[in-house]
């Protein structure tokens, strides 16, 4: 795949992607390998996902992780309560041709991973936030990651009808096996620089001024400078952009800042903090009126 031509598609899809994330999406495509994505909280990892979804005109299968995942959240289980019913509906019949009857298709419950692998249509797979589940699930994958099949006790191997494009997320909460990353292509991001988030907000917010997306952007890249519990995401500052619009400032000074810090701050101590440094923030003289709002 032409590395312009997907960029431009990835644009029209909403998402701005750098020269690097471009060339690792493309690989994706054409080598059909899995991606490890990794980087903070709220930079386009999970987006990555959806627009390239749109690009390739795929359905996007999503599995978001957590800890205690396990195989019948993630892959398959049984519908217990229509099997009792059926057992109860056979009144004593040969248990032999009963089991066969209990673990046919219409008891089974497909989860994200047995779906993505089932589909007769290529998907988009997206295991979300890899890093929040156990280890032990980083070893369910691996069949999955190294041959695109899953092995069902009941049904045996199941291999993949057309194989999906995976994507992995990562926030680097924990280090994850050696095993499962060699399965897969490196990408990190990290937060844009304030002329690259200015362009996604005029993207996602194109009746913003220019001049008050910059400045979104530069107060924002300040922002995540600062000892916090939770810097700003993207779709925060894009957040922010319609507030902006919507109370009709037309600038940034300490009072507008203050008051329209809940939109991308979401815990008190991070609220304090930035109001406390609110003018030093925005370049204001000391002392000035707007400082000491």
């Amino acid at each position: 795949m032409d590395l312009a031509t997907l960029s431009s598609d990835l644009r029209a899809a909403g998402y701005l992607a750098d020269d690097r994330t471009a060339l690792v999406s493309g690989l994706a495509i054409e080598l059909g390998k899995p991606v490890l994505v990794e980087g903070p909280a709220g930079v386009g990892k999970t987006e990555l996902a959806k627009a390239l979804a749109t690009v390739t005109g795929r359905e996007l299968v999503r599995l978001q992780c957590y800890e205690g995942l396990d195989e019948a959240r993630a892959l398959y289980e049984w519908n217990y309560r229509a099997q009792l019913l059926r057992i109860q509906a056979a009144h004593g019949g040969e248990w032999d041709g009963l089991r066969d009857d209990l673990f046919a298709e219409e008891f089974l419950l497909e989860r994200p991973l047995l779906k993505a692998i089932r589909s007769e249509q290529p998907v988009v797979l997206l295991v979300d936030e890899i890093d929040k589940a156990d280890q032990e699930f980083e070893a369910l994958l691996l069949e999955l990651l190294s041959d695109f099949q899953v092995s069902v006790p009941e049904l045996g191997t199941v291999h993949a009808s057309s194989q999906p494009l995976v994507l992995l997320t990562s926030n680097a909460a924990r280090e994850l096996t050696e095993a499962l990353k060699r399965r897969c292509l490196f990408l990190t991001l990290d937060y844009p620089t304030p002329e690259r988030e200015r362009d996604i907000l005029l993207a996602h917010v194109p009746e913003l001024p220019d001049g008050i997306a910059f400045r979104i952007a530069e107060v924002a890249a300040k922002i995540r400078d600062l000892d916090l519990r939770k810097p700003p995401a993207i779709s925060e500052t894009i957040d922010w952009a319609h507030a902006l619009l919507l109370i009709g400032a037309d600038s940034i000074d300490s009072t507008v800042l203050r008051e329209t810090l809940p939109v991308i701050l979401k815990h008190r101590t991070d609220l304090e903090l930035v109001a406390e440094r609110a003018g030093v923030l925005l370049g204001e003289p000391i002392g000035s009126r707007s400082a000491k709002a």
